[in-house]
């Protein structure tokens, strides 16, 4: 984040805690999309508190178990997408399903802590064959799921069960053009059809069940080559089921053939970049202030740890979560805290942060529009959810 918006934060702390210790209610906007969480428990509530003071400390040994988290629940896929370290075999790391046994442990550690999760990192979360189990899993804890997908086995039977019977509280399905030809021109491989199938099955069951999760989100990168299509994404999405229509601007991904191929892909409109730029040259940024190790990390499919989710190879593993050896032994551990220090104090250092996509953005937000396209979801409420 930049200071201005590292400022406001901090301004925004007496009303937070107001709402914390009074309501135990704490409100927040993610990706653009306001949501309101409400009959928190007193371990989240405390760790909140205590997580808000690393906005001005930035400690190397965290009071506060993290706010947000990537668990990567598969680093296989079934597209060839060309900015992707996986589509394009750039990832190093052997290709697995994340052990439900170890999602379990992560969750139970985890859970009562936690704001959101993010249940992808690189590769294609649905494929995972028990991707009900998990889900099932999420629902022990209150916190905000998000699943994110290509949509191409979306349309399969045992994928669509497991999303209604624990649902996640949003489905992203990652589209980059209306048409098969336009969307498979980065997401090779891609087609239309299951995805658009799915996403209007669900829309069509959790009408007749009176279900509002999951959040249906159609999720659109601007780039030059699907830029005509954008002004008709709204209309698309409301016709196809979704609930809301999302656009993106295009970060870098910190790998050599993706690096390389990012440049072709700008947008030819200012308002839909993600950079600044000068005589066809990015503006480097030097008041970046880096939160990401001190919040937000990413649990890879065999349990690595990683401080951010642009630690793509996990060239800077916290450790490993196994047997005998929590997360949160990684999380306050010696390897962590000198990571931390490294990026305090040259947050270049680091190989994954020479290249990091949110350096040089004028903000924080990658998310250009999030436009709500059903009524009662702007803020989603959600409640304490039971075991």
């Amino acid at each position: 984040m930049n200071p201005d918006e590292r400022v406001k934060g901090l301004r925004r702390a007496p009303v937070l805690l107001a709402h914390l210790l009074g309501q135990s209610r704490y409100d927040f906007v993610y990706d653009q999309l306001s949501i309101s969480v409400r009959g928190m428990g007193l371990a989240k509530r405390w760790n909140l508190l205590r997580a808000g003071l690393n906005l001005a400390w930035r400690r190397a040994q965290p009071w506060a178990m993290p706010l947000h988290v990537q668990i990567e629940l598969s680093s296989l896929c079934n597209l060839r997408c060309s900015m992707c370290p996986t589509g394009n075999r750039e990832l190093q790391r052997p290709g697995r399903f994340m052990e439900t046994d170890l999602f379990r442990r992560l969750w139970d550690e985890l859970g009562p802590y936690l704001l959101t999760c993010s249940l992808w990192a690189w590769g294609e979360s649905l494929l995972h064959p028990r991707f009900r189990e998990i889900l099932a899993i999420a629902e022990r804890h209150p916190v905000v799921t998000m699943a994110s997908t290509n949509g191409q086995v979306l349309d399969r039977e045992p994928v669509l069960d497991a999303l209604l019977a624990h649902p996640p509280t949003y489905l992203i399905v990652a589209l980059d053009g209306l048409s098969d030809e336009t969307n498979a021109q980065v997401r090779v491989g891609a087609r239309l059809a299951p995805a658009l199938a799915g996403v209007e099955y669900l829309a069509r069951e959790k009408r007749r069940r009176g279900q509002r999760l999951p959040v249906l989100i159609l999720r659109t990168i601007a780039m030059k080559h699907n830029q005509h299509e954008l002004p008709r994404g709204r209309t698309f999405a409301a016709e196809h089921g979704f609930d809301v229509f999302a656009l993106r601007s295009l970060a870098t991904v910190p790998t050599p053939a993706a690096g390389a191929q990012h440049d072709r892909l700008i947008p030819d409109a200012a308002r839909l970049r993600a950079y600044e730029y000068r005589n066809n040259r990015r503006l480097r940024r030097d008041d970046f202030v880096c939160m990401q190790p001190f919040w937000f990390p990413s649990v890879f499919a065999d349990g690595t740890v990683v401080a951010c989710e642009q630690d793509v190879q996990a060239s800077r593993p916290l450790g490993r979560v196994a047997e005998g050896i929590r997360f949160s032994d990684l999380w306050r551990g010696a390897a962590a805290a000198e990571l931390r220090r490294e990026i305090r104090g040259d947050r270049a250092a680091p190989s994954f942060c020479r290249d990091c996509p949110a350096r040089d953005r004028p903000r924080h937000d990658v998310t250009l529009e999030a436009t709500c396209l059903r009524p009662g979801l702007s803020p989603l409420v959600l409640g304490e959810r039971k075991p």
